[in-house]
């Protein structure tokens, strides 16, 4: 199993009973003005499960790693994320990762590993790469995994 996998299914099952845990009035609080409460944080990490997705999918069908980004905090704030019920939302961020897990499993070597000189992972990978360096969908979906945890860890949720 690659690992970035087995660190996403781990995320997953370590966030999951201390998400539900987290009382009403904490999932809605926020650190400080202008941030983003735990509802919100993973109203986002719903977002990025979208895109994301598409992006693993369709990279098996194009030479490049080009995608559409988006804006974060608009989509945040149109969704209306904290006043979503909370354990509705929680359901979907787990379900939607455990689906990216078979995705990322499903991937073939020769498509994860396969560098693509044309990218804009410069402006989409939460560890950017220069746009002049190659890039791996295997390290575009490792990012992601990444990403993940960090947003996991500004609710408190440190995964090892």
């Amino acid at each position: 199993m690659l690992e970035y996998v087995a660190e996403l299914r781990e995320a997953i099952e370590v966030a999951t009973p201390i998400l539900r845990d987290m009382s009403e009035e904490r999932s809605r609080a926020r650190p400080a003005p202008g941030k983003w409460c735990p509802r919100e944080v993973i109203g986002h990490l719903i977002d990025s499960a979208s895109n994301n997705h598409q992006r693993f999918v369709r990279a098996q069908f194009q030479e490049d790693l080009v995608f559409p980004g988006y804006e974060q905090d608009a989509w945040v704030s149109v969704q209306r994320y904290r006043d979503a019920p909370w354990e509705e939302l929680i359901a979907l961020w787990r379900n939607f990762n455990f689906h990216i897990a078979r995705v990322m499993e499903a991937v073939p070597k020769d498509d994860r590993i396969r560098s693509r000189a044309q990218h804009n992972l410069d402006e989409l990978a939460w560890r950017q790469i220069p746009r002049e360096e190659p890039a791996t969908l295997d390290y575009f979906m490792s990012d992601y995994v990444a990403h993940l945890k960090h947003h996991l860890a500004q609710v408190g949720i440190r995964i090892s």
